[in-house]
């Protein structure tokens, strides 16, 4: 895959990068008998969906989860090929009062009588909830994204949600899901997003979230994927490597992060993006014992996971690996603080903990303000393409749908 490359690699299309969205069109524009090439710069697929081994650990460049709800996924996947292990249906808020659980009843009716005592939210609050969940899961995802586009926060003030509720069970919770706890997110995003948690199933696959772009590059042709070869920039023809080889091409995908992707189309205006750095600690034992996410309402991190509760291979034997994101870059002191977080929320001690690797994402997920656009065209100019989750909702399934319609748009233009 990373041989030379000569004049032989004419193409109709190349594809600039080998993350999912990247992928997802390349294979669509294989299915339909186009010719088409797919250049990393990397040494693996994947862009920010990997994952990596560390002395016998599974470790994923920043935590990350697999939704089986997604459209795209249920059309790409084989999901018993991946293996996945589910969380369970909810989540844990830890309080200076004690930790709070949030399940889904209609999946885990035994806690039904948790939810209704009282200590999470009143009958009016659960009442406001159970209607706002009902229509997201139930209407047509078309309504969904037609209705009127203000803040998250909003939308749960619109929905009947007192302020007390949202600071205690959403505010935490979508800091996680969006990377930013000021409830700022696009309410179209949200409610997609919500939509999809009630309606599937939240899962790891039990090689990483790495096997999820490797599945995606099994199903290229042969021949068809070329690692470690950068781009340095788009010419008349095509593109021209790092390596001072021009790639002829009828048409040009640019599925690169958005640092890339600004320097080969700088006339693409791309979203902020949001930083999150992951840590992953050694135990002996969990300390948790179920695989299951647990929030802070103190917001001093995203969310902490024991991975190991979720895939017991994601760790030796006799070991388990917890991750833990917080929003932006890390450090050694930020590391210090966050230990006495987790053992408030953990209720153990931390000091014995090892930090095994942290992993810090720059370009983790954009910006995503209402109005937010959840589709929009791919075209840059005559042959020029862009795809990524910038174009969409931010998702594995906004990132793929992107590169769906990128391809789309590329038959097209090349039958005229």
């Amino acid at each position: 895959m990373s041989s030379a490359l000569d004049a032989t690699d004419a193409t109709d299309v190349l594809v600039v990068g080998a993350g999912v969205a990247g992928l997802a069109c390349a294979r669509d524009l294989a299915a339909a008998g186009v010719s088409v090439r797919v250049v990393e710069a990397s040494d693996a697929v994947g862009g920010r969906m990997r994952s990596d081994r560390i002395d016998g650990f599974v470790v994923d460049r920043g935590f990350q989860v697999f939704n089986t709800a997604y459209p795209q996924v249920r059309r790409r996947f084989d999901l018993k090929e991946l293996r996945l292990r589910p969380f369970t249906p909810g989540f844990l808020v830890h309080t200076p009062n004690g930790r709070l659980t949030f399940c889904d009843p209609t999946r885990r009716p035994r806690t039904l009588p948790e939810l209704l005592s009282g200590r999470l939210a009143g009958p009016r609050d659960l009442a406001a909830l159970g209607l706002l969940s009902a229509r997201d899961m139930l209407l047509p995802p078309g309504r969904l994204k037609r209705r009127p586009d203000t803040t998250a926060r909003t939308a749960f003030a619109d929905a009947g949600i007192s302020e007390e509720f949202v600071e205690r069970l959403f505010r935490p919770f979508v800091a996680g899901v969006f990377l930013e706890d000021e409830l700022e997110t696009s309410s179209r995003v949200f409610h997609l997003v919500w939509r999809s948690m009630l309606r599937g199933t939240i899962c790891l696959p039990t090689g990483g979230i790495g096997s999820v772009p490797r599945a995606l590059a099994a199903g290229l042709p042969e021949g068809a994927l070329r690692l470690e070869t950068p781009v340095a920039g788009l010419t008349d023809h095509g593109v021209l490597t790092a390596g001072g080889v021009e790639i002829p091409a009828r048409a040009v995908v640019v599925a690169t992060d958005p640092g890339p992707a600004a320097a080969l189309l700088p006339e693409v205006a791309l979203p902020d993006y949001r930083t999150v750095t992951t840590y992953y600690h050694v135990v002996a034992r969990s300390p948790l014992g179920e695989p299951t996410l647990l929030v802070d309402v103190g917001r001093r991190f995203l969310n902490t996971c024991v991975l190991s509760d979720v895939v017991p291979s994601y760790a030796p034997p006799g070991r388990a690996l917890i991750a833990t994101s917080v929003i932006g870059r890390g450090g050694q002191a930020r590391e210090r603080e966050l230990r006495a977080a987790l053992a408030e929320a953990y209720g153990t001690g931390t000091d014995g903990w090892d930090l095994l690797t942290a992993r810090t994402v720059e370009d983790a997920l954009p910006v995503m303000p209402p109005p937010h656009p959840l589709t929009r065209t791919t075209r840059v100019a005559p042959g020029r393409y862009v795809c990524g989750d910038h174009r969409a909702t931010g998702s594995v399934q906004g990132a793929m749908a992107s590169g769906a319609r990128a391809a789309r748009e590329v038959l097209g233009d090349l039958r005229r």
